[in-house]
């Protein structure tokens, strides 16, 4: 299981996320794919089974059309990066039991 950060979290995220969560993580610079629209995206991470973690409500709207990639769509405010950091560990378990158990779309609030 990898996640795709997009670019409008930090890479930071990814980076986060991989050594702090112990989970696979790539942000869309790491693939010179921040250039990229929605729709590109949104298929490269349905074709290489990417978790996509984004705050646009595009991909929300995407995979509703076709849920052909995962989805963590993340709903918090705008914060500091240490305070994303920390909702993502206190709810990372959970996340990722629900996608284990075959979730698709999360909404991280």
């Amino acid at each position: 299981m990898t996640f795709l950060v997009d670019n409008q979290l930090p890479p930071a995220l990814a980076r986060f996320i991989a050594h702090d969560l112990a989970t696979p993580a790539k942000h869309v610079q790491d693939l010179n794919m921040h250039n990229s629209s929605d729709t590109q995206l949104w298929t490269h991470a349905a074709q290489h089974d990417f978790i996509l973690i984004s705050k646009d409500e595009d991909f929300a709207a995407l995979y509703s059309q076709s849920p052909a990639a995962r989805l963590l769509w993340v709903r918090l405010a705008n914060c500091r990066k240490s305070e994303l950091f920390h909702s993502f560990k206190q709810v990372w378990p959970r996340v990722m039991d629900a996608f284990n158990r075959g979730e698709r779309f999360i909404e991280l609030r």
